[in-house]
């Protein structure tokens, strides 16, 4: 049978010395025969090279072609505009699932471990939208912005994933961590959809719990949890914790799941002051490589691979950065080596992996056709949308009263009246506060008079009231205000 390909980026600084041990384990095991791995050109060099992607064309299309990345830790540069290498690419190929996995592992001494606190759970995080988007402008002489976008087609893709995920498992609940009594809409959202796909896994029970709050929690009882679904950023944020309860980000795995194009990563540094060494601890490149290999079915080497794994490390085999110091200190290849030796072995002091009987398991890996341009995708039709105001905003340092007697001049022959005046997020007019502190930037709001219903026109009245806002004010930005089958499409201010 011909191998299945995977594209290899062995990832900067400790990357390919990692990378190379792992292949090493892989082909030990028997997986690499059935496997090709074609090395792709990202990272460092290719931002050296002046390519602020950070990836060549010809790695662009090898990532299309075969659907499966093997990746090492990337470096992305400082200054110069260069983007996040490991968001671009699981933005590029709508790899809209993390999935990282976090377990108590023996000779891995934390905490929770000493106290027999055991951890197994999984954090699935939304991996295109939030501020990932990175969509950010100066605003004024003090203001930046960064917009946070959340669509219900993109929870949905999460969200069923997760599902569908801890069913696989067989696990019994599933948590949506959120901040929906802050961010009441995109938040908001992102919980609704998550109730909404719930309904479809009566079998797995739902809950939800504010993102504050689960930090505190996974600090203090982290068994509770078997799996928690998150938005982007936050999601991030959750990971990184709960690696920390586990032994840090070298014992993380990470995948990115798509529908066309998946990719398997190790998340944590480059660790530039440790590369040329051999001294790097591999162990989350390896786990990241077992998701790959359960994901394209070779369920039997993956299990052997861990039992080896979990083996060595309750037999103290360890790298310099964790393990019982009575123990020796072995390098990048020597700890492999070691995990080698215990293949066919399975550990005592834990619970072992179970192996699927029957002939040696072949990868599979199988996806839609590749599609003939970029789609899009949708969760509500047929809303009735209906233009009601809108939200203008200045670049001004002039005080609210000023402001506001400003604009009703301005509206005062239009089909708008000036609703409130609010800055960072707070009303500063009609009514506030003289300890609110304000910037040089306003949302100012129109709504429509009384005697104007909603759907009496569209929003080109408001792109008049923009044009003579203009005349006299520096505009930053400008948004519809509008109902979507009768229920508003945005939020009122702090003090509203």
């Amino acid at each position: 049978m011909s191998k299945l390909k995977i594209a290899l980026a062995k990832g900067d600084g400790i990357g390919p010395e990692i990378m190379d041990a792992t292949l090493e384990l892989f082909a030990a095991a028997g997986v690499s025969k059935h496997l090709e791995y074609i090395p792709v050109e990202m990272g460092k060099s290719v931002f050296d090279a002046g390519n602020s992607r950070g990836m060549t064309e010809a790695a662009v299309k090898t990532v299309e072609d075969v659907g499966l990345v093997f990746k090492g830790p990337m470096e992305t540069p400082k200054g110069g505009g260069g983007k996040s290498i490991n968001v671009t690419l699981r933005k590029m190929f709508n790899a809209f699932a993390n999935v990282r996995t976090f377990k108590t592992l023996p000779g891995v001494h934390t905490v929770y471990s000493r106290a027999g606190v055991p951890i197994d759970m999984t954090i699935v995080r939304e991996n295109i939208e939030d501020t990932y988007g990175g969509v950010e402008h100066r605003l004024s002489n003090d203001m930046i912005q960064c917009k946070r976008l959340i669509s219900a087609p993109g929870c949905d893709e999460v969200h069923r994933f997760a599902w569908q995920h801890a069913r696989k498992l067989g696990l019994k609940k599933v948590f949506c961590g959120h901040k929906a009594n802050i961010m009441k809409m995109t938040d908001g959202l992102f919980l609704d959809r998550f109730k909404a796909a719930a309904r479809d896994f009566p079998e797995i029970e739902s809950a939800d719990v504010i993102v504050d709050a689960l930090c505190m929690n996974l600090v203090i009882r982290p068994q509770q949890y078997q799996m928690v679904v998150l938005p982007n950023l936050q999601g991030d944020i959750v990971s990184d914790l709960c690696a920390g309860l586990v032994g840090g980000l070298g014992f993380a795995p990470s995948a990115n799941i798509g529908k066309h194009i998946c990719l398997f990563e190790a998340v944590h540094g480059t660790a530039p002051d440790l590369a040329g060494k051999g001294i790097a601890n591999p162990t989350a490149l390896i786990l990241s490589g077992l998701m790959m290999l359960r994901h394209i079915g070779m369920l039997q080497q993956a299990a052997v691979i861990e039992n080896a794994l979990l083996t060595a490390l309750e037999q103290g085999v360890r790298t310099g950065d964790f393990g019982d110091t009575s123990k020796p200190v072995l390098g990048t290849r020597q700890y492999v080596q070691a995990i080698v030796e215990r293949l066919g072995s399975k550990p005592s002091s834990v619970a072992s992996v179970a192996v699927p009987e029957g002939p040696e398991t072949l990868p599979v890996f199988s996806r839609p056709p590749r599609p003939l341009s970029q789609q899009v995708i949708r969760t509500f039709s047929n809303v009735v949308r209906h233009v009601v105001g809108c939200d203008i905003y200045l670049d001004t340092p002039l005080s609210p009263v000023s402001v506001a007697e400003e604009m009703q001049r301005i509206c005062e022959d239009t089909p708008f009246r000036l609703l409130l005046v609010s800055n960072r997020g707070t009303q500063v007019w009609p009514t506030g506060s003289v300890y609110t502190e304000c910037v040089d930037y306003y949302r100012v709001r129109f709504e429509l008079k009384d005697g104007h219903r909603p759907g009496d026109f569209g929003q080109a009245r408001c792109v008049a009231l923009l044009d003579k806002v203009a005349e006299k004010f520096q505009v930053c930005s400008y948004e519809l205000l509008r109902v979507f089958d009768g229920v508003k499409g945005y939020s009122l201010a702090q003090g509203q």
